[in-house]
């Protein structure tokens, strides 16, 4: 995945300058401590720049961020702030495959990073990681595209533009859908143009998203040792056909006595 964000990592603070990092780090919170996870130390899978580690920082957590991608941990690390510099790290590390040889109180993974792992064998490798850096009553938390959802509403064309004091930026998303595969491939033209200078450039990605069900979290969490205790929409509610995102609350499976 570290390819997919390497010349997007640029703008990906402009782009979703208006995501309320805030609000959904006080949402995590509360999915943590409905499990009693009040403090203590967070893994993060796929932190990107870091802006709901800081959140999370905020409301008393240590975070230990993993990206795949050098230009996230680079921004992430360089906007870190001062006061929070002992509840923060940022490392590059692959989601399928780092082993930091420690346990954390939870695991969490947000912003889709679930849905970018685009196979079984991914997802799969993905959900081992968590369980292999949880405390025995730790929760992995994680968001993902809800596949009734995606199928009740498809994915269309959407234009974003934004612009702050240095650049302005349009954004088109394309998406070109593989029903067979669960699988949608959305194609980012970003348009840049520099205020200071005039220049303008085009940058072209391409993001394949996997949406997900139930029944195969399910049976992929249980074959990395975990088991669904919660799960329900992004930001509160039950998940309907109305839903894009789901979140689960995953816990160890308890070894029979």
């Amino acid at each position: 995945m570290s390819q997919v964000f390497k010349a997007y990592a640029a703008y990906y603070d402009l782009l979703y300058r208006d995501k309320d990092y805030a609000g959904e780090a006080g949402y995590v919170r509360s999915l943590l401590t409905d499990q009693r996870v009040h403090t203590g130390r967070l893994l993060e899978l796929g932190c990107g720049t870091g802006r709901h580690a800081e959140q999370l920082a905020r409301r008393g957590y240590n975070v230990h961020g993993i990206d795949s991608s050098p230009a996230m941990v680079d921004l992430a690390t360089q906007r870190k702030p001062s006061e929070l510099a002992r509840q923060l790290t940022f490392e590059l590390g692959d989601v399928r495959t780092a082993r930091l040889g420690s346990e954390f109180d939870a695991v969490i993974s947000l912003f889709h990073v679930a849905s970018y792992q685009s196979s079984n064998q991914d997802l799969a490798a993905m959900f081992a990681t968590a369980n292999a850096h949880l405390k025995p009553h730790g929760v992995f938390v994680f968001d993902f595209w809800y596949g009734p959802g995606v199928l009740a509403d498809p994915p269309v064309v959407r234009v974003k533009r934004l612009q702050d004091q240095h650049l302005k930026i349009t954004r088109i998303a394309e998406p070109t859908a593989h029903p067979n595969l669960n699988l949608v491939d959305v194609h980012y033209t970003v348009f840049v143009t520099q205020h200071a200078s005039g220049a303008q450039f085009e940058l072209d990605e391409t993001h394949r998203m996997r949406y997900l069900f139930l029944p195969e979290l399910e049976l992929l969490l249980a074959g990395a040792g975990l088991r669904i205790l919660k799960a329900e929409r992004w930001l509160s509610g039950e998940l309907d056909q109305a839903s894009w995102q789901g979140v689960i609350v995953a816990g160890k499976i308890k070894a029979p006595e």
